[in-house]
């Protein structure tokens, strides 16, 4: 009884109060009230591995899951990053995008949120569910588009990139991060005119956003990954019937294709970024991962200069 008191008179309004937050963030991006984030903390680079004074073969912008909460963290603790790095020194790595604030506001290093983290930790895993689920409504789905477009587009710029270089941007997204990399889309082909490919991993997402400017999309997948099945059921766009959608349209153009990472599981000791979990071939979840997403850059790479330069 007690527990159940807690939630109803602590956690409930504490969840009221999040859904709006949720939406304010987006709201004061359209109306201008506040400017997003630009400067990252000092020591943070705005992009590692290859040096824009020699063109990188691609830029790799990471878009991580909802554990996402400051520029540093990631679910893995930066594993896969520096897996990719480590593999592709010919990419050029950006791992600071904060994809789950439009205003580009790391949660964690917000006063306030800082304080609920000590006492409920929760709130901090919630405020990223929430974001998804904002950046899929069909009301505030275009304005988070453009917002978190924008940050990224920024962000690219800041690491070097010029508009028009056409040299390839990778968007990496994991679970939810795959709602805002299908969203960013638009945004980085009207800012950049950047070449680009998406690449999901385990991606949670409505299939309603429209993928016309983006060259491919491989989606990386598991029968172990319920949550990554869950997308596919809850949301109707990924259905077949809905054929007007971004995704189906995106289907039928043959851009997806669908690579398995069995037996991996969205997350936990069996992920597809386990370090530990092992593979009857001796690599760790993390090891062929990394692998098959730097294989997917450079077939996609050389194909692309194939097409440029017969």
């Amino acid at each position: 009884m007690n527990s159940f008191l807690l939630w109803v008179f602590a956690i409930g309004p504490a969840l009221l109060a999040e859904a709006l937050l949720a939406r304010y963030e987006v709201m004061a991006y359209g109306a201008g009230w506040r400017a997003p984030v630009t400067a990252l903390p000092r020591g943070v680079p705005y992009a590692r591995g290859a040096e824009p004074d020699a063109p990188p073969d691609a830029y790799l912008v990471y878009l991580d899951g909802i554990g996402k909460r400051r520029v540093r963290d990631s679910r893995d603790g930066g594993q896969l990053v520096k897996a990719l790095l480590n593999g592709a020194p010919e990419l050029r790595v950006l791992g600071q995008v904060q994809p789950y604030s439009p205003l580009a506001d790391p949660l964690a290093d917000r006063p306030v949120w800082a304080w609920l983290q000590r006492r409920v930790g929760l709130l901090l895993f919630l405020h990223n569910v929430i974001q998804i689920f904002v950046a899929a409504d069909r009301r505030y789905r275009p304005l988070y588009n453009r917002a978190v477009g924008s940050q990224i587009a920024t962000q690219l710029r800041l690491a070097g990139y010029e508009f028009g270089s056409g040299i390839p941007v990778v968007l990496l997204s994991y679970s939810g991060g795959a709602q805002v990399a299908t969203g960013a889309v638009a945004q980085l082909h009207a800012q950049l005119r950047s070449p680009l490919l998406l690449i999901m991993l385990g991606g949670f997402h409505n299939g309603a956003n429209d993928l016309t400017h983006a060259e491919h999309l491989y989606r990386l997948t598991s029968a172990g990954d319920r949550i990554e099945r869950l997308g596919t059921w809850i949301f109707p766009q990924r259905w077949p019937l809905f054929r007007a959608s971004g995704w189906n349209r995106a289907a039928r153009a043959g851009k997806i294709t669908e690579y398995r990472l069995d037996p991996a599981t969205h997350v936990g000791p069996l992920s597809y970024i386990s370090p530990s979990a092992q593979l009857p071939d001796g690599r760790s979840h993390l090891a062929r991962t990394a692998e098959t997403v730097i294989a997917l850059v450079r077939a996609h790479r050389r194909t692309t200069v194939a097409t440029d330069h017969p």
